[in-house]
């Protein structure tokens, strides 16, 4: 423990946003990062605890006490080696990450956890200005090839870990660039892409090859990946989105949310919006638009919305509203149920709670959402009579989760073994699917998940396609 009486001297005290109006003008990120003195302060905080419920809150099993201690005694380079030693990408997840880890904080016992996330963002992009990141290409060949499916996080720290282990391993992207989610559903004013960019770097100086614009099961066909690599992982995501089943659901401004985001962060990096977008633009500029789903996703096309320019926006939930605060006793150290407000929701957006959508009104395109209001007292979802509603909308943006990876070519081709939730079956041991020498992790395999879990994921798998393909691995799991 850096400072015993640390959390007993210094308050908790978070990251600052730029001012709502300014950013909406722009994509760029607008967290404003603490400076040393206050990262230590905060890094203080942290207790040492006996039992560090932290770690049983973080995924990739970030060894977080000790390298807020590290923070404390002014050793970042030593903190971000620590960093490194469980977690591949810690820029991506110190700003994407709802950060479980905070959750199952000690301190959050008393409303006051340790600011995990901040600091663990703060080391790595330390790490980078300071040019201690280096590209860290394996002493020998193993001679071994491997074809990593997908370039999400899970795709990434897979072939990374593998890279590193001295295999040949070439990673297959059917869009422009590599990222997957990442690249396209995550905003750029949550995180810009530059930070993607310069991974891939690294990752190539360390022997990674990317092949974009391939897709697997059309652009080249599955058995030849088998044919050519020694061994093929899966990590492609969960891409298949829930839609609306209602009447009114085909007209053309009722969209998916990963549509609108993937097209906007396109124009953000001056690729073609159209590409893959079977279905024509979508844009939010001078519309009132309705957002179905309460989650990050959703947030996302809040915040995109309203800085394209909607007139009004509207997030509508089918789930209760939760509580403000979650009852600590009930639930520490599991993640919370509790009302979450994103700075996208800050930004501008009415939110409403307990609502089903029966009706998209309209002839040729959208009018409105026609709805009902929820009942849940009884645990169970029932209309209340009489409660019908209508939202005026010009767009309807579906943000509902997803419901696993699309079947449409390589699943299809590869006839694989799904679990009864339509993922890729494997275990959480080896990673194995029912095809020899043919791995799976990420959201592919456990389905719509955290980018701490897909990364965690990616790195259990590499070691077991290491272990496969070596006969045992000095990989970590």
């Amino acid at each position: 423990m850096g400072k015993p009486t640390g959390f007993l001297e210094v308050d908790r005290k978070d990251r600052g946003y730029a001012d709502a109006k300014e950013r909406l003008g722009h994509y760029k990120e607008f967290v404003i990062p603490h400076d040393e003195a206050a990262l230590q302060g905060q890094a203080s905080r942290c207790m040492n605890c006996g039992i560090p419920y932290c770690h049983n809150g973080c995924p990739v099993n970030n060894q977080i006490p000790d390298w807020n201690h590290l923070v404390y005694e002014n050793d970042w380079r030593e903190a971000l080696t620590n960093l490194h030693s469980t977690n591949n990408f810690p820029e991506f997840t110190g700003r994407i990450c709802p950060a479980p880890c905070e959750a199952a904080c000690t301190l959050n016992i008393i409303d006051q956890p340790v600011t995990i996330k901040s600091i663990e963002c703060a080391i790595v992009d330390r790490g980078w200005k300071e040019g201690w990141i280096q590209p860290q290409p394996p002493v020998k060949k193993s001679g071994k090839s491997v074809a990593v499916v997908g370039s999400g996080p899970a795709g990434l720290a897979c072939a990374q870990q593998l890279a590193r282990a001295g295999h040949s391993v070439t990673v297959f992207e059917k869009s422009d660039r590599v990222g997957g989610l990442l690249r396209y559903g995550i905003p750029d004013f949550k995180m810009e892409k530059h930070l993607i960019n310069r991974r891939a770097m690294q990752m190539e100086a360390e022997g990674v090859q990317f092949r974009t614009g391939v897709e697997v099961g059309v652009d080249t066909s599955f058995s030849k990946l088998r044919d050519n690599y020694d061994a093929v992982v899966l990590a492609g995501g969960a891409e298949d989105p829930r839609l609306l089943d209602i009447p009114g659901a085909e007209l053309p401004g009722v969209r998916a949310a990963m549509e609108f985001l993937t097209q906007q962060n396109k124009r953000n990096a001056g690729d073609d919006e159209l590409r893959a977008a079977p279905r024509g633009s979508i844009t939010a500029t001078g519309k009132k638009v309705i957002v179905i789903g309460g989650g990050d996703t959703g947030s996302d096309c809040v915040g995109t919305s309203n800085r394209q320019g909607a007139t009004q926006v509207v997030q509508i939930e089918i789930m209760p509203k939760p509580p403000v605060m979650e009852d600590k006793a009930m639930t520490w150290p599991n993640w919370p149920l509790k009302l979450r407000t994103s700075t996208s929701h800050d930004e501008g957006c009415e939110r409403d709670w307990a609502v089903l959508a029966k009706r998209v009104v309209g002839d040729n395109d959208v009018r409105g959402l026609e709805c009902v209001r929820l009942d849940w007292s009884n645990g169970r979802m029932e209309e209340v009579p009489g409660s019908e509603f209508v939202i005026e909308a010009d767009l309807i943006l579906l943000a509902m989760g997803f419901l696993g990876p699309r079947r449409q070519g390589m699943i299809e081709q590869s006839d694989v073994e799904l679990d009864p939730r339509g993922n890729v079956k494997g275990n959480t041991e080896d990673y194995r699917t029912s095809i020899e020498n043919v791995f799976s992790c990420g959201d592919m395999r456990r389905g719509q998940s955290l980018v701490v879990w897909a990364i965690r994921e990616g790195r259990q798998c590499a070691r077991s396609v290491d272990e496969a393909l070596m006969g045992a691995s000095e990989l970590p799991r």
